[in-house]
């Protein structure tokens, strides 16, 4: 049986990427940042997981105005860089796991949930970056990712009760898969960040650590926070962080926390990581009902 084993939330700065691309890390503007995920890293290599389900968010390279899905995954058997507008990044192309993605995307259909399915896009810094501060410069990623891209560009993103119920979907889904899997789920983006118009560069440090808080524990606050408090606390860009929740509600009903970064500046952004694990491992049992509509009886009511 699969298994997920540990959730990791990460930002994915595209200037992270750039650090690592031209040997930055020694720069003094960087090196905190080094220091700060580098304990991960080591810890990541001594529990590496077979594949890592990704959520990330696609910035106009493999979705624009044409199409916009609110939840893609990836079931293609490998993903090359995107060219965002200086050619694609150096680093190596992802590796995906055709069996375990289709099996994922089969089981939130019949469990309510409308995924659109993608077979061939590249992956851009959203995806590409997390992978580089988890596992440095290697020739091969060493591990399988299944892609899992969510809109939070255009308007409406799903909210973050949405967003957690599809990550206990999740949970449902690789648990049912019949091979012996070690499998971890990354939310990436955030942490608060602005990058146009008035308030351009603005952080807060005190939000950003009441959500890194309230993903340990048996709490489940975090899903209920409104799309307006998101743009009012984080900035227009810190809605990133609803992607976060999905890795959060695929671990279950209680998390310990095993570590955590934060950092500020890299590039206007608060950065920032944690690493959790799932106390019981328990997996949210599904709530659908045979000829009702299943797909509300996933939330729960927030105020």
């Amino acid at each position: 049986m699969a298994r997920i084993t540990h959730g990791i939330a990460c930002s994915h700065i595209p200037a992270l990427g750039v650090a690592s691309d031209f040997d930055k890390w020694e720069d003094p503007y960087w090196k905190p940042i080094q220091e700060g995920f580098a304990p991960t890293q080591a810890w990541e290599a001594e529990n590496l997981p077979d594949v890592v389900i990704l959520v990330y968010n696609d910035h106009a390279s493999a979705f624009d105005m044409k199409i916009i899905p609110t939840f893609a995954i990836g079931c293609g058997e490998s993903y090359k860089p995107a060219d965002e507008g200086w050619g694609p990044r150096a680093v190596p192309d992802v590796e995906g796991h055709p069996d375990l993605a289709w099996h994922i995307a089969q089981s939130l259909i019949l469990d309510e949930f409308d995924m659109t399915i993608i077979n061939e896009m590249d992956v851009d810094h959203g995806l590409t970056v997390p992978l580089s501060m988890m596992f440095g410069k290697p020739a091969k990623w060493p591990v399988k990712v299944i892609p899992l891209a969510v809109n939070v560009v255009t308007y409406p993103p799903p909210s973050g009760n949405r967003c957690w119920a599809l990550g206990e979907a999740i949970a449902r889904a690789v648990e049912s898969f019949d091979e012996d899997l070690n499998v971890q789920v990354w939310g990436t983006g955030g942490m608060s960040h602005q990058l146009q118009g008035p308030r351009a560069g603005l952080i807060n440090r005190e939000w950003d650590t009441m959500f890194l808080d309230k993903l340990s524990g048996d709490t489940q606050e975090l899903r209920c926070i409104p799309h307006i408090e998101y743009l009012r606390e984080t900035g227009s860009e810190g809605i990133e962080m609803v992607m976060w929740l999905i890795m959060r509600g695929a671990l279950g009903k209680e998390t310990r926390e095993l570590r955590r970064f934060y950092h500020v500046p890299a590039s206007n952004t608060a950065v920032g990581h944690i690493v959790l694990e799932p106390v019981n491992g328990d997996v949210p049992p599904s709530t659908t009902v045979e000829g009702n509509n299943a797909e509300a009886q996933t939330l729960i009511d927030c105020p």
